[in-house]
């Protein structure tokens, strides 16, 4: 079973005074995968600039924009269209030997070729001293020590927008226990290199047709690599796997590897910015 998605996302950007130079780089195009394909993508801005199309450093297809000319407005606009076929989030044996798995995150080569997602980063480090009321149990699978610490997350902080920002750090997500999905993910990811599990920040769209709770604009969850299994999503701003509903666009170590905007404006003076993202799907 399949389902063809539709995603528009918009951004109108205002400034007091003229913009004599400006540069941006957007990540926000649905990759291609064993389950996302056909995409489709159509982008345009107000000013008729070029769109230029390239990959960053973790393989992801960004657009980057330069316009010639002087403003003081700017609009732009994506549509994507693609197929998402349905995902099964339980599609490996549940029942596997966990021997050899816990040895494999021992071992130098392991931990040398998933360096990059088990280091931490200003915004997976956790604060000298903390405490939390969550460990792994070691007579548990990493899978299931992985679902508990998903569930831990989800209930350890209360999603509420505008508490934290895009650089927040953990210690004082901890000291809130409030934030939204990029504070869930990051405390995850953190809490998951601890124990030696690699983990990767995940940015992407979300379906909310279906109750699930998100940032608006983009969704954020996590991916850890189970050894003899792969990597699996998990979401623990809603306690779920990540499934048909999460639609990935990028991965890095963090929020500021995929930043779904970048730039860098040339002008004096105050400016105003409106997002807004609209995901439609229906079955095929």
């Amino acid at each position: 079973m399949s389902n063809e998605y539709k995603i528009t996302y918009k951004t109108e950007n205002t400034y007091d005074n003229w913009v004599n130079n400006a540069y941006w780089q957007f990540l926000i195009i649905p990759m291609e995968n064993d389950t996302q394909h056909d995409v489709n993508v159509e982008f345009s801005n107000s000013l008729f600039a070029d769109n230029d199309y390239s990959i960053n450093g973790f393989g992801f297809k960004t657009i980057r924009v330069h316009p010639k000319i002087k403003f003081k407005q700017i609009n732009f606009e994506a549509q994507f269209s693609f197929i998402k076929d349905d995902i099964d989030p339980f599609d490996f044996p549940l029942d596997l030997d966990d021997t050899l798995a816990n040895e494999r995150i021992k071992e130098l080569d392991f931990k040398i070729d998933f360096e990059s997602f088990l280091k931490r980063t200003p915004l997976t480090s956790l604060p000298e001293g903390t405490s939390t009321n969550f460990e792994f149990n070691s007579a548990n699978s990493i899978f299931e020590n992985l679902q508990n610490l998903n569930d831990w997350t989800f209930n350890y902080i209360q999603f509420k927008a505008g508490v934290t920002q895009v650089d927040t750090e953990l210690k004082d997500v901890i000291a809130s226990r409030q934030g939204v999905c990029q504070d869930f993910t990051h405390l995850f990811c953190a809490m998951s290199r601890k124990n030696g599990i690699p983990a990767r920040y995940v940015s992407g769209y979300l379906n909310q047709e279906h109750g699930l709770i998100g940032d608006s604009q983009m969704h954020a969850w996590a991916e850890v690599y189970i050894p003899l299994v792969g990597w699996k999503g998990f979401d623990p701003t809603n306690n779920i796997m990540a499934n048909t509903n999460h639609i990935k666009v990028c991965h890095g170590k963090d929020y500021k590897d995929c930043a779904p905007l970048k730039g860098i404006i040339y002008s004096q003076g105050q400016n105003k910015t409106k997002y807004s993202v609209k995901v439609q799907s229906q079955q095929q």
